[in-house]
Order: structure tokens, then C-alpha cells, then sequence
């Protein structure tokens, strides 16, 4: 299967504008953003896990990235509520699933193969600071190599600033919105931006809190199967 498969083009996917489909797993649907490949892919998903639902256990042979959107996702490694920011490198392996219920948004298959850095933050508890370039712009770092920086930014209401996006930028919208190009945009709508340009945007009344990787679309790969 291939969605969303040419990394040189622009794209915005909006929840109201796409649909949940079934996963192998009773309880487990996705709203599949980009995808190279079937059930092993390189791929960009919101999951939404019913209650008491669970994935077999598994191993992540290209890693795993995942922002927890709503609910509480849980595995071997503990309870992570709405917030919680995890990356699962390249050979790590658990059993994921939630009692109450859960939205994520995982990124599979884009991680170096010799990553071993395992991350797992609270949100919440994180410090932002103010962007002396971009008023009414706070960031906190979630992850950086030589690759790609990962970071959550939080917008005042109001706020107008562009997003740098040098070798392409990924923007979730986590809660609040955004203006992009004159649209109102809704929470958990995704933005990749391939062609090199900065992203302007524009908060709404109630502000946003974004996702934001940018670096990373030089080099896209589908995983080996």
C-alpha cells in the first residue's frame, strides 16, 4: 500500500477529511496518514485502541515514535497518559494496549537502525521557554540528532509565526488550532511540509500546541521485508 508515498509533495490530512479503518487487532483502528508498505511499513498513523484492547506482542525492527493524543496507552514499560512522548528504537519489543481506552500518533519505520535511545517524557512536566524570534512562541525539546529535532511548541492566542522547515517539517496539532493560508485548521490535523519553505501559521482564540519534526525527509526509506 502506498498513501501520502511521494516525499517531495506537500500534504494536509484533517480527521474530518479522512476515516478510521480496521486494524488485524479487534478494537484497534488507524486514520493512516502516509504509509509505504502493508502491515510492515514505513508509516505515519493516528491508532485508536477501544478499551481493553491490545496489540500482539511485536518488535520494532525500524523503531517507533508515538505521541499520546487522549487516554491512557500502556505496555510493559508502564502507563503513559495523554501528553506522554515515547520513542521505541530499532529492535526494542512490548505488548501495547490500554484499559480505558486511547489515540495515539505513531510514526513507524523512521529511525536510524543503529538508534538505541529509548525516550519516554511527560509532556506536561516538561519546562518551555519563550522563541526570542517568534513571539508568543514557547518551546520544550523532546528529541534531536544529526537527523531530526523533535519538539512540542505552544502558541499564545493570537500568535503568528512561521515554521522553519529546512529538509522538510512535520506539524501535528495536538490541541487548539491553527490558520494555515487562510484555513482554520482542527486539532490533530497533520502538516508535512516537503518542499524547504517555512510554514506560516497563525493561532486561534484559544492558542495551539503543536508536534513539530523538521530535518528528517531527506532520506525516506520503506522498511525491508
Amino acid at each position: 500500500m502506498e498513501l501520502n508515498a511521494d516525499f517531495t509533495q506537500n500534504v494536509v490530512v484533517r480527521p474530518s477529511d479522512n476515516g478510521w479503518t480496521p486494524s488485524p487487532m479487534p478494537g484497534v483502528d488507524r486514520m493512516m496518514l502516509d504509509r509505504i508498505g502493508d502491515e510492515v511499513a514505513r508509516a505515519t498513523t493516528i491508532v485508536r485502541f477501544a478499551p481493553d484492547s491490545a496489540f500482539s506482542p511485536h518488535t520494532h525492527d525500524g523503531g517507533e515514535e508515538f505521541v499520546v493524543l487522549d487516554g491512557v496507552f500502556s505496555d510493559e514499560h508502564g502507563d503513559f497518559p495523554a501528553g506522554a512522548y515515547i520513542r521505541n528504537p530499532p529492535t526494542s519489543s512490548h505488548t501495547p494496549g490500554s484499559k480505558p481506552g486511547c489515540v495515539i500518533f505513531v510514526k513507524l519505520w523512521q529511525m536510524h537502525l543503529d538508534d538505541r535511545t529509548h525516550v519516554r517524557t511527560a509532556t506536561d512536566k516538561l519546562g518551555a521557554v519563550p522563541d526570542a524570534t517568534r513571539p508568543g512562541v514557547h518551546v520544550a525539546p523532546l528529541f534531536k540528532d544529526a537527523q531530526e529535532d523533535v519538539r512540542l511548541e505552544t502558541w499564545e492566542p493570537g500568535a503568528r509565526a512561521v515554521v522553519a522547515a529546512p529538509n522538510g517539517a512535520e506539524i501535528l496539532i495536538i490541541s487548539g488550532g491553527l490558520t494555515l493560508e487562510g484555513e482554520a485548521l482542527e486539532p490533530w490535523t497533520w502538516i508535512r511540509r516537503a518542499d524547504g519553505h517555512a510554514v506560516e501559521l497563525a493561532a486561534g482564540a484559544g492558542g495551539a500546541k503543536l508536534w513539530i519534526k523538521t530535518g528528517h525527509l531527506v532520506d525516506v526509506r520503506a522498511p525491508r521485508v
